[in-house]
């Protein structure tokens, strides 16, 4: 990855905190939105932190910017996510409307505006890579509002893809331990393969619009 320009939303999190180091470590310059202050990297000479609220167009914005100042942007991971409840626990109709406001704000809309924001400056054969999740598209009791705007996030997903020429594509690492899933699942470091080669090995007419998973990671790469 190296000689590319990357950017991450949601980089304090479990797996974009992992993309973060991953893709600098293989030379990738990395712009890292964190909602909070203090979210450092290893590798600080290759990737530059930023205090983002993915809900907030203004400062997806700075942050698209700041990542094209020296050229195009060549790859987009929004990876930032809320849940406002225990997993397997929060069933739809006891969610309070704030509550389900925010995680479409941040899961769903927040997935718009990165894309939106970063079209300007994206390179041609760049690439935009949306995490999600298997209660996207398979109805599970206790996932409430998170359930409801991953499927949100996978639309805008698609319908971008028919709209833009860069790639745009889900990729779902299945289970991983994160505050969203309550320390279960596996280790963000063991999907960070999956990323990587969404990013550099699929063909794009296999990523646009499409879904990939471990399965067909695993698959292509065995």
């Amino acid at each position: 990855m190296e000689h590319t320009t990357v950017v991450v939303t949601g980089a304090g999190g479990a797996i974009g905190g992992a993309l973060v180091e991953a893709f600098a470590d293989e030379g990738a310059t990395v712009f890292a939105g964190v909602h909070e202050e203090g979210g450092r990297f290893a590798d600080a000479d290759r990737v530059e932190t930023m205090r983002v609220d993915a809900r907030d167009e203004f400062d997806v914005e700075y942050l698209m910017e700041d990542a094209a100042r020296t050229g195009e942007i060549d790859l987009v991971v929004p990876c930032a996510a809320v849940f406002h409840g225990d997993p397997g626990e929060q069933r739809l109709a006891d969610e309070g409307y704030a509550a389900f406001d925010d995680e479409y704000r941040t899961n769903a809309r927040g997935v718009f505006v990165a894309v939106k924001e970063a079209l300007p400056h994206l390179a041609d054969d760049a690439r935009v890579l949306v995490p999600s999740g298997s209660v996207a598209q398979e109805a599970k009791p206790g996932y409430g509002g998170y359930a409801v705007s991953k499927a949100a996030a996978e639309a805008v997903a698609r319908q971008f893809a028919a709209e833009i020429e860069p790639a745009v594509g889900v990729v779902d690492p299945g289970g991983v331990a994160s505050d969203l899933t309550g320390g279960q699942g596996r280790d963000p470091a063991d999907v960070v393969g999956l990323f990587r080669w969404a990013a550099t090995s699929v063909d794009a007419e296999d990523l646009d619009g499409e879904r990939l998973g471990l399965s067909d990671w695993k698959q292509a790469t065995r």
